[in-house]
């Protein structure tokens, strides 16, 4: 595993050797020639036929490898922000110097097949990508993509570093200001990741926290904090007069407090401030806090046109190793956030520390086309490793001068590929998990709910291991993990299973070690009774490839029996496909698991006999006459699955069961197929029937399923190597169970009571308390509690079932929530950046003259429009989930109702997970409630929640620092744009639309 880590941070390191080495030796030279393929406008063509002039012809072939897009693995081409000119100097420049590194992309992807994506990322803003590939702009001819907000350019380009944002809320920043100051704000957000800390704090004659529940402290730049205080921003609104003495003040605290507390970046510390004017310089301030070491950098924007108080604001800035921005309109907003970006990045530029950064995992969504095709086939996590790119001229190191951040993708499956699935038993699982203890991988991670479509999740990216592992209530796995410790921890858990409705009760035994050279830590889960003991046996080759060849066989295609990415002429291999040529050999370049290899030619072997058993069931038309067992299966411990379908595949009831998209129940890189797990729990010798859930709330699904599990003896110690199992039609089961309940033992045959009479009622359930068969067939799949709320209450009391108290801290919860066009729109990009056009234009009709025109013209942007309307967001909550007791086979019971009394009887049906229950009718006992399986929000009062976000979960900083350098040039610290000036600023975004098209 760490080899693999390793041999992708060495093809970033060859990148930013050629990247270094290109721009040290080149001057651009405008007569030279050199290509500039544009992402957005390659193979574009104007009216009369031609190549647009940064379009020209860019060959472009779908490629597997790269989930079927059409790409180009012989060139990168270039993508430019939409509010950025093509042909700007400094990009051309940059495109020109920066075309060399076409060579060590090719390079890289020859010497490692499994890279994807290859990129450099620069501090100009556009982005190289190999392989290249066509851009598309959205619906509204955007592509809003700016490599420089990206969490890995980010990451790389600077240190883990602590903010306050200071924001001036006086009655001069009422309007638009106050608009483009909450935008400024949100920019500033995104660029904040999970290594920093950060706080808001709003200002006139007195301070407001924007959260107050945080007064005094910096709270971690995670995804949910950053959304909470954004959703704060709304609540601002400007009055009276600005008093930044008092705000410089409580920000030169908070910093210095914070730090001493050991919490925090212990690295970088910046005050952000953002204002429409200043007053004073505040020399006295910085002279108490902050000189002569001046460790705080200072950052400030000045809201508005007007130029009164920059100099003021500049010299704070540049006295302070910090940097002066104005901002005039919410369209210069980004570009001019960014700025600091690379102020901080001077001291690692100058050390020339080239750190080396992994992401946390995340859903890429850069290409809209890559996006669909993600939709279609299911979003992949991935994670970035990203190194910086510096200057090396000797002239300007004092300067600092960063070039941009290279980078490549690591799918997550990659991970999981390096660790042998069937050595880690039927339960067994990995996971990783980043220094702040967020999921990097994890069987329980839901990055996706359903909303008529399955979408990404807001807060993802930053599941803590404890909201998984959540019996672990004193994160005693979680910290030794954060904290790189090598070891073994046990507990007992409890295991959601099939869409979260049932559970398996179990202990598990796990391993942990840090991954060298990455912030991550590996842990393995091993449950009790599986994983332990292996049973091996050895087969010719001959027999193995004979049986294996059999149509009825496949293999778990997420399991790594070969390594099929590491020559381009194996990519489109199944694995099955590959363990035959390798065994034939074929493809002696092909690298395989011996030991793997050499279990599925056993199990292949063993299991072929089954195969001859179901063609004679189904050539025996009295065994399945009305064809009500569809289809019969088998799975082994080494992933070999076979397969006998007894109608033809268009008939099957449930025609995705056992294919790729039916990830419960096969086999893959997170876990055995759902019927295998359960069966394995089960006493041996004993069949688990089940109904699968439905994902949709009118459709329920119409199949049972039946499986047993094969062990080699009838003792736990023994493994269970295989599990075998049918699925036949809901009504064929039903029909059987209803003419086996009228079978009696009575000399005569006829029974004293039945199901058909009309004084009781029949259900047969299984071990988790759902119904398979009801008189009433609309109950088929629901919960016996919400039936029979009285009997199901009674059986918790008897013993006969336990509750069993879960919880769910990634569920998504409804919400009312406020509607309205607020600066909440704003936010949004392309709400912001049409909002700039709109007032822009209006700055040009009225000749630059600011007037109560222009507020009303902007108000239909910023009046709140109050509706309601519901929306989904993430939520903790509790729900039960019910099992039966085993040893308890029948049981009867009378339960006291108000004017009647309500007898049952409970039996368990030998060698199955199933209960008849026969409950009288005629009393129907409705003062018991039902019993549900809904699961209830866990709501925190204001304390608790403020507890909440006060909470800072142990985690380790990033080993590597550059705060500030005693060499570092601060004197290019920002400046103030002329009014001319500013204005071709304002209209190049008008301009670049179409051009970019």
């Amino acid at each position: 595993m760490e080899e693999m880590f390793h041999k992708k941070s060495e093809a970033v390191r060859r990148l930013v050797e050629a990247a270094e080495e290109a721009h040290l030796k080149h001057e651009f030279d405008a007569d030279l020639q050199y290509e500039y393929f544009n992402a957005v406008l390659i193979n574009e063509k104007d009216k009369d036929g031609n190549f647009l002039e940064l379009g020209k012809e860019f060959i472009l072939a779908p490629n597997d490898h790269f989930n079927n897009l059409p790409v180009n693995i012989s060139l990168s081409d270039v993508q430019v922000p939409t509010n950025m000119y093509n042909k700007d100097p400094a990009i051309v420049n940059g495109v020109y110097w920066s075309e060399s590194l076409n060579k060590v992309f090719v390079d890289n992807f020859d010497r490692d097949p499994s890279l994807i994506w290859q990129y450099f990322g620069s501090a100009k803003g556009f982005f190289r990508q190999y392989p290249g590939i066509k851009w598309e702009p959205d619906e509204n001819g955007v592509i809003a993509f700016d490599c420089r907000n990206r969490k890995w350019y980010i990451q790389a380009a600077t240190s883990p570093k602590d903010v306050v944002i200071l924001v001036d809320v006086s009655g001069s920043m009422k309007g638009l200001r106050l608009t483009i100051a909450k935008q400024t704000v949100s920019s500033i957000l995104d660029t904040l990741g999970d290594d920093d800390f950060f706080n808001i704090i709003a200002y006139n004659e007195e301070l407001h926290y924007v959260e107050p529940c945080l007064n005094g402290t910096l709270v971690q730049a995670d995804r949910t904090n950053k959304e909470h205080f954004r959703e704060h921003l709304d609540k601002l609104f400007a009055k009276g007069i600005g008093m930044l003495d008092i705000a410089l003040n409580e920000a030169f605290n908070i910093l210095s407090d914070f730090n001493h507390t050991g919490q925090g970046s212990i690295c970088s510390q910046a005050i952000m401030l953002i204002t429409d004017g200043a007053v004073d310089t505040y020399d006295t301030i910085f002279a108490k806090y902050n000189w002569p070491d001046r460790k705080v950098r200072i950052f400030t924007y000045l809201i508005g046109r007007e130029a009164a108080f920059a100099d003021n604001l500049k010299w704070m800035a540049c006295a302070n190793k910090g940097f002066f921005t104005q901002i005039s309109t919410l369209a210069d907003v980004q570009e001019n956030v960014m700025e600091y970006l690379h102020v901080l990045s001077r001291p690692k530029v100058i050390d020339q520390d080239h750190d080396v950064v992994w992401t946390e995992a995340y859903i890429d969504s850069t290409l809209p086309q890559a996006q669909k095709l993600a939709d279609d086939q299911g979003l992949v996590l991935m994670t970035t490793v990203a190194m910086p790119v510096f200057s090396k001229q000797n002239e300007t190191r004092s300067k600092g001068i960063l070039l941009g951040v290279v980078g490549t993708d690591v799918p997550v499956k990659e991970l999981l590929k390096t660790i042998p699935k069937y050595k880690l038993g039927i339960h067994g699982y990995a996971f990783a998990i980043t220094n702040n203890g967020y999921i990097l991988t994890h069987p329980e991670l839901r990055p996706l709910y359903e909303e008529g479509k399955k979408r990404r999740k807001p807060n993802y990216s930053s599941v803590d291991l404890s909201e998984v592992e959540w019996e672990d209530r004193d994160d005693v796995l979680r910290n030794a993990m954060v904290n790189r410790k090598t070891g073994k921890f046990s507990m007992e858990v409890k295991k959601t299973v099939d869409k979260g409705k049932r559970v398996l009760v179990m202990t598990n035994d796990y391993y942990y070690t840090d991954i060298k050279g990455t912030p991550f830590s590996l842990g393995v889960a091993l449950s009790r009774g599986h994983g332990k003991y292996f049973f091996r046996g050895n087969v010719t080759i001959e027999e193995g490839l004979h049986d294996l060849e059999h149509p009825d066989v496949s293999l778990a295609d997420e399991w790594s029996y070969c390594n099929t990415d590491l020559h381009a002429e194996h990519r489109h291999l199944s694995q099955l496909e590959a363990i035959k040529l390798y065994l034939k050999g074929k493809e002696p370049l092909l690298q395989c698991d011996k030991e793997l290899i050499q279990e599925v030619l056993f199990d292949a072997v063993v299991s072929a006999p089954i195969e001859a058993y179901w063609t004679s069931l189904a050539l025996n038309k009295s065994e399945n006459s009305d064809k009500g067992v569809e289809v019969a299966f088998l799975g082994t411990r080494t992933g070999l699955s076979r397969i006998n379908l007894f109608v033809g595949a268009e008939q099957l009831t449930s025609q995705d069961f056992l294919k790729a998209g039916d990830k419960e129940n096969i086999f893959n890189a997170d876990h055995f197929p759902l019927w295998y797990r359960r069966a394995a729990e089960q006493i041996p010798g004993s069949f688990v029937y089940s109904i699968p859930f439905s994902t949709g709330t009118v459709n329920k699904s119409n199949v049972v399923t039946a499986s047993t599990s094969i062990q080699l003896l009838d003792e736990r110690k023994s493994p269970v190597v295989a599990a075998v199992g049918i699925q036949m039609k809901l009504e064929f089961f039903q029909r059987k169970f209803w003419t086996a309940s009228r079978q009696c033992a009575s000399l005569d045959g006829k029974c004293s009571i039945s199901c058909d009479d009309e004084t009781v009622n029949c259900y047969l359930i299984d071990n988790n308390g759902f119904i398979l068969v009801s008189e009433d067939y609309t109950q088929t799949g629901d919960f016996f509690g919400e039936v029979e709320g009285a009997v199901m209450n009674k059986l918790l009391t008897m013993g006969s079932f336990k509750r069993i108290t879960l919880y769910d801290y990634q569920a998504m919860c409804r919400a009312n929530k406020e509607s309205s066009d607020s600066a909440h729109g704003l936010l949004d990009p392309y709400n912001a950046f049409l909002s700039a056009v709109k007032w822009i234009m209006t700055e040009l009709v009225l000749f630059l003259v600011e007037f109560n025109l222009c507020s009303w013209w902007h108000s239909d942007m910023t009046a709140k429009a109050q509706k309601l309307k519901q929306t989904l967001e993430p939520c903790d909550t509790e729900y039960p989930a019910f099992v039966s007791e085993r040893t308890i086979k029948e049981t009867t019971g009378n339960i006291a109702c108000e004017d009647c009394s309500k007898s049952f009887v409970i039996q368990q049906i030998p060698s199955s997970n199933l209960f008849m229950v026969v409950v009288d009718s005629s009393c129907p006992c409705e003062s018991v409630a039902p019993i549900t399986m809904a699961p209830i929000e866990i709501r925190y009062n204001e304390s608790l929640k403020c507890e909440r976000l006060k909470a800072q979960k142990i985690r380790r900083r990033p080993e590597s620092c550059h705060g500030f350098h005693p060499e570092e040039n601060a004197r290019e610290c920002g400046g103030a744009l002329s009014l001319q000036a500013q204005m071709v600023l304002l209209l190049l975004p008008l301009f670049s639309i179409p051009f970019s098209r």
